[in-house]
């Protein structure tokens, strides 16, 4: 009867103890099998953090490149605003050179207008003058012996004769012209004249050819008889 309770208490014991250790080695294979897959979850998790990591370092490498871009970008900008603001001061300054210009050319027009007005207006008077020169001289031709020719350098030579009755036709004479101050010139006279300086002013404060003319033929004639 102890026996078997004995040996019934022993397989109860066996029991358990296999039950234990059943118990005991699945609740080891879970913890390994826990411990693969957190193993496993934490890899992946570093995995997909390493990826992360890198993305964002390549976007910081981006943006700090996208950033050296703006700043030439804006540099080059800021170059080529003071170049164009340098050029609109030339052109502004070119545009005030034009004004300046195109004034001084136009007083230059209107003073050459105002000038060619006054060579006209001399030269007009200068006609009238040689028409009156011209006129005397036909006048006296005859009575005076008196012959004018046009010489070179717009002179006229006036030519007297009949004035040394031993030569009737030795020449007497002497030239005029015009000078830039449009008054009457006398030179070259021939033989010398010492008093034609003096018949020269006086001509220009009177005007008179037709006196001037006889003071230079009396002169001429007075240096013959002399």
């Amino acid at each position: 009867m102890l026996e078997d309770e004995l040996a019934l208490f022993d397989k109860s014991i066996n029991e358990f103890w296999n039950k234990f250790k059943n118990t005991v080695s699945d609740t080891s294979c879970q913890m390994v099998g826990l411990r693969d897959a957190y193993k496993d979850s934490i890899k992946a998790f570093a995995e997909k953090l390493s990826v992360k990591l890198k993305e964002e370092e390549r976007m910081v490498e981006l943006f700090l490149e996208y950033q050296n871009q703006i700043c030439r970008q804006n540099k080059l900008i800021q170059e080529k605003k003071d170049n164009l603001l340098k050029l609109i001061a030339e052109v502004k300054s070119k545009k005030q050179e034009l004004e300046v210009l195109t004034t001084n050319i136009q007083d230059l027009k209107e003073e050459y207008a105002r000038k060619k007005e006054t060579i006209s207006t001399a030269n007009k008077a200068n006609e009238e003058r040689l028409k009156r020169l011209q006129k005397s001289a036909d006048l006296y031709k005859d009575r005076l012996g008196l012959e004018i020719r046009k010489i070179y350098g717009d002179k006229l030579q006036f030519i007297f004769t009949n004035i040394d009755p031993k030569h009737p036709e030795s020449p007497f004479m002497f030239s005029l012209h015009l000078n830039e101050a449009r008054d009457y010139e006398v030179s070259d006279s021939a033989p010398h004249l010492e008093c034609l300086a003096e018949f020269q002013e006086k001509l220009r404060r009177t005007n008179n050819f037709s006196a001037f003319l006889a003071n230079v033929r009396k002169a001429f004639t007075a240096m013959v008889y002399n």
